[in-house]
């Protein structure tokens, strides 16, 4: 080796690590000090615990004080994933442990110190409120802290762990049950307020930001009086709760009323042979998890303090945490859910049994003469009910109701594995810049449309507003209710797609609204 190239890797090494030495490495957070991983110019922490370990007399309790530790704590590994199905977890990225113990969250940070006061983004993972883990690849946060915010993800109790509803549990409150992992979220919020100025993190410019269930919590928290204060900005992609309450087996409705999620929680309950609280806490957390079956068990539930009322009604009396809104979805939704095979008669027949007065305009909105047509429509309806009526009702919720601007996104990005619609969590790779390559490495043209949305989400995190000079003009929401449409390397504003349809599904919820009200009089 020559004493030229010799110098030249000295030099080098010295550069590496004086950069190193000048990122973030160390911090003091509530419970101790921990030390996080240098690479690539940015600093992450991993596994920092936010609360007590949900396990024993903690199960189904609300999130508790971080158990404090001696010395310095490692933060490179992330921790354990909430219990769930691990078949489940494996298909979507998780190859990590799964525990009761996982009330942990990450940062990502490329600041370097402590007083740049960059904006912050909080993400909350999806899965149904089943399933989800922050150690997912997709949800690396090296590349979005490398354009200028600190990146927090935050693990949340999920399933019959996270939202079991049970009598003796509201007993034990003294108000309701069934929204642990919604607690959960809040505790790593005050966390996050409490400790993010030690990150280079900006307290006061938090953006929340998830995708299903984890936009579906997104929504939650701006009703959530636990949460006030606690988030500035609120991104949700394909999420939102805003049909009415589930008391029965209302079609398009999730969140439970207390006595039917108590119910059916005191039945779970049964089911594993528990006579009462202390035998359930007795239970093994993998006894628990297997008993479950299929999605849409275990579901945030109206406990009157976590969740204290249908947030309809609260958006409509400005009972909310009014934010900036930055919320949309995608156009194919309904592919990864709704399966081929049901005949027009029987599209017909289910649409009569389910959706009242609005089942005329529903089926005039949808066609279904053939078997193709009505497949489409079923997948449509799915993704009108669960993604683009609540993103379409929240917007115009926001507009009429809130002081904030509303900001809507429509993702048709297609390609030869969703050649029929962008289907869902298709936006995620983009958002992250973390593509999946499904053929290979992402085109040039996938690129120019993960740096976009990236521009847009963190130019909103900053500001409360993605626009910003050379970027495509995205209107705020109003009545005239133009969206940002993005369908290949670059994005467009276009009117709300799917309006009619849309009109149809919101027919059905003010009628089950109207319902609802009838019924408490």
């Amino acid at each position: 080796m020559s004493r030229t190239l010799q110098k030249l890797i000295i030099a080098f090494a010295v550069f590496a690590a004086a950069a190193a030495r000048s990122q973030i490495e160390t911090a003091t957070v509530t419970g101790g000090e921990v030390r996080g991983v240098v690479k690539y110019g940015v600093a992450s922490f991993k596994g920092l615990p936010f609360a007590a370990p949900p396990v024993g007399e903690l199960r189904w309790k609300a999130p508790q004080p971080v158990v404090p530790w001696q010395g310095t704590r490692n933060a490179d590994a992330f921790g354990p994933g909430p219990m769930q199905n691990p078949d489940l977890a494996t298909l979507m990225g998780n190859f990590g442990p799964l525990s009761e113990d996982c009330l942990y969250l990450n940062v990502w940070t490329a600041a370097r110190n402590t007083q740049e006061r960059r904006p912050v983004m909080v993400w909350i993972y999806g899965g149904a409120f089943m399933s989800g883990t922050t150690s997912q690849p997709i949800y690396d946060g090296t590349r979005l802290a490398k354009k200028g915010v600190v990146l927090v993800s935050l693990a949340y109790r999920v399933g019959p762990f996270g939202f079991l509803a049970h009598p003796e549990l509201s007993q034990e409150s003294g108000h309701g049950s069934g929204c642990y992992g919604l607690q959960d979220q809040v505790a790593a919020l005050r966390w996050v307020k409490e400790n993010i100025a030690h990150f280079g993190g900006d307290p006061d410019r938090v953006t929340i930001f998830g995708e299903s269930a984890g936009g579906i919590s997104v929504s939650m928290l701006t009703v959530v009086p636990a949460a006030r204060g606690l988030f500035q900005r609120a991104i949700s992609e394909s999420g939102g709760s805003l049909a009415p309450i589930k008391t029965a087996s209302e079609a398009g409705e999730n969140v439970r009323a207390l006595a039917l999620a108590e119910k059916t929680g005191a039945e779970f309950l049964r089911q594993l042979g528990a006579n009462d609280l202390k035998a359930a806490r007795a239970l093994s957390a993998t006894n628990i998890q297997q008993a479950v079956k299929g999605f849409g068990t275990f579901w945030p539930t109206l406990d009157g303090v976590t969740l204290p009322g249908d947030a309809y009604a609260l958006f409509e009396a400005r009972r909310f945490n009014d934010t900036p809104i930055l919320v949309g979805f995608n156009s194919d939704e309904g592919a990864m859910f709704v399966r081929s095979g049901m005949a027009p008669a029987g599209f017909e027949k289910y649409i009569r049994a389910n959706f009242g007065p609005a089942a005329e305009a529903i089926l005039k909105a949808y066609p279904h003469a053939t078997d193709a047509e009505t497949f489409k429509s079923a997948k449509d309806i799915f993704r009108e009910t669960e993604f683009a009526w609540p993103t379409w009702a929240w917007a115009t919720l926001e507009h009429r109701r809130g002081t904030n601007n509303a900001f809507v996104y429509y993702f048709d990005h297609r390609n030869g594995f969703s050649p029929d619609g962008a289907t869902h969590a298709a936006e995620l790779g983009f958002v992250f810049h973390n593509q999946p390559g499904f053929f290979g490495a992402p085109s040039a043209g996938d690129v120019a449309l993960s740096d976009l949305m990236n521009a847009y989400w963190i130019n909103f995190a900053a500001s409360g507003n993605p626009n910003a000079p050379g970027l495509p003009p995205w209107p705020a929401f109003d009545d005239q209710e133009m969206v940002e449409t993005f369908t290949g390397p670059s994005s467009a504003a276009t009117p709300m797609p799917n309006r009619e349809k849309i009109l149809a599904i919101d027919a059905y919820y003010a009628w089950r609204r109207e319902q609802a009200r009838t019924a408490g009089k």
